[in-house]
């Protein structure tokens, strides 16, 4: 047994490459050139077609695009990935927690809109 595996143990799991760390970084910045993409697409003036499309699903493109960044910090630059199963199942589930409540908002501030914004009247 060399000392290496005496000091760290023997069921270490291997460290991430510098160039898995490059990759990573590199997929961050072409999400975040989506993102940026879509903010100046969707608010074109006189946009219709796919701009328009961009345009009404602009936050749920948005924060689709930004919980995918957040997987991949989580995942890699905070090292879940390599941690135990019970506390990835326990960030899963909290995540799973908190994209039901935002779907849940967005359903009730979408059908509150269609109950009195038209009017302009805030009930």
């Amino acid at each position: 047994m060399s000392t290496q595996t005496a000091v760290h143990g023997a069921d270490d799991h291997a460290h991430t490459s510098g160039a898995k760390y490059v990759q990573i970084a590199v997929v961050l910045f072409v999400l975040t050139a989506l993102e940026v993409a879509l903010y100046e697409v969707a608010h074109e003036a006189g946009a219709d077609g796919f701009a328009a499309f961009l345009a009404n699903n602009f936050v749920v493109i948005l924060l689709g695009l930004s919980a995918l960044k957040f997987w991949y910090v989580v995942m890699f630059y905070m090292h879940l990935k390599n941690d135990t199963k019970i506390l990835s199942w326990l960030f899963a589930f909290s995540l799973l927690i908190a994209i039901v409540v935002i779907f849940a908002l967005f359903v009730l501030f979408t059908y509150n809109r269609t109950l009195w914004w038209p009017t302009g009247i805030w009930k």
